[in-house]
């Protein structure tokens, strides 16, 4: 098969972002995955450069070149600025443009820095809501991916009251989203276990009535589409009967439901996923490190995850879509046949 054609964006130039891409490129076992596409300014990898001592020459990938800092710059390591903020979007921007137009078939992002967007005078929530938006997709969500269980969020980045506020329709939806991916990357149908959102999963309306109210329906609904799903499960057992394998997706309503588990069982090799988007977008699952930035003792294990993901999930897609491609050939040869044969 065909390899994949991924791009990188390194993140927020004054942070570790293009210091775990050259890392992660350098590493011979990548090589061979895909076919990778750096976006960044010069600038910045060049500090990269310096600071690892990697020789970019060397490195089996194409750079897009960005034109946001000038050349020469000297990058301030660590700072939070305005003019940081806007490259990394540029870099989003960018590589989201490739992946609709065909030219990638999905993308990897570095870690940005929320408050450095800010200072440009928009609003920002993160990366997911920024491609949702350059995208045109009306809806996004956020999925945690190790090799030992993941997670699919029906809410995120909001407050905790308001996640509490369920929506039967979002819940279906969010299991629906959950399972196409995971049919990319594992190539066979999840097994999936949906958490309720109060303790023990309201205990018959006990502890509220939400889970018996949304959940449950949710649950009935998304089984009648023919998904492999079960719950509400109790959200205090559910992810270790996960890790210990009866199940592959679990779907959590709200933010830290997902997250404090997920970061527990893997915090290292756990790759953020954006889903409810036209297109491929894997992510590490940390910050742009400030504080580490420029050192040189920046850990490229999660980049590299986020990496294999994406091109997992690219070759999964183009599997998919190659196999559809073919039953609608076979579809058009019957027909013709039979045509041809009444003709007769």
């Amino acid at each position: 098969m065909t390899l994949p054609r991924i791009a990188i964006t390194i993140g927020d130039p004054a942070g570790v972002g293009a210091e775990i891409a050259l890392k992660a490129l350098a590493d011979e076992a990548m090589t061979g995955l895909a076919h990778w596409i750096l976006i960044g300014d010069v600038a910045a990898l060049e500090a990269a450069a310096q600071t690892t001592g990697i020789d970019m020459a060397t490195l089996s990938c194409a750079v897009m070149p960005a034109a946001n800092l000038p050349d020469g710059h000297e990058l301030a390591f660590g700072e939070l600025r305005a003019e940081y903020g806007l490259a990394a979007i540029d870099y989003v921007r960018c590589a989201v443009e490739m992946c609709l137009s065909g030219a990638a078939d999905a993308m990897v992002t570095a870690p940005l820095n929320k408050e450095a967007v800010t200072l440009l005078g928009r609003p920002f929530s993160g990366h997911t809501e920024y491609i949702a938006e350059l995208t045109g997709a009306t809806e996004s969500r956020m999925l945690l991916v190790s090799e030992k269980l993941a997670t699919v969020h029906v809410s995120t980045h909001i407050a905790l009251e308001q996640a509490c506020r369920l929506n039967k329709q979002r819940i279906v939806r969010t299991i629906e989203l959950g399972n196409e991916a995971m049919g990319w990357m594992r190539q066979k149908k999840p097994r999936i276990a949906v958490c309720g959102l109060n303790p023990h999963a309201g205990e018959h309306d006990l502890f509220g009535t939400q889970d018996s109210e949304f959940i449950a329906p949710a649950v009935a609904e998304a089984r009648a589409l023919g998904i492999d799903c079960t719950g509400p499960h109790s959200p205090d057992t559910i992810f270790i009967r996960g890790v210990r394998g009866e199940f592959d997706l679990i779907v959590a309503m709200y933010h830290d439901q997902g997250h404090i588990p997920m970061k527990l069982i893997d915090f290292d090799a756990t790759v953020n996923v954006s889903l409810g988007i036209p297109i491929i977008r894997t992510s590490v699952d940390h910050g742009t490190a400030f504080d580490i930035a420029g050192k040189n003792v920046a850990d490229a294990t999660n980049v590299k995850a986020a990496m294999r993901l994406a091109a997992r999930m690219a070759a999964g897609r183009m599997a998919t879509v190659t196999d559809s491609q073919a039953v609608e050939a076979q579809e058009t040869e019957v027909v013709t046949y039979s045509a041809d044969k009444v003709a007769r």
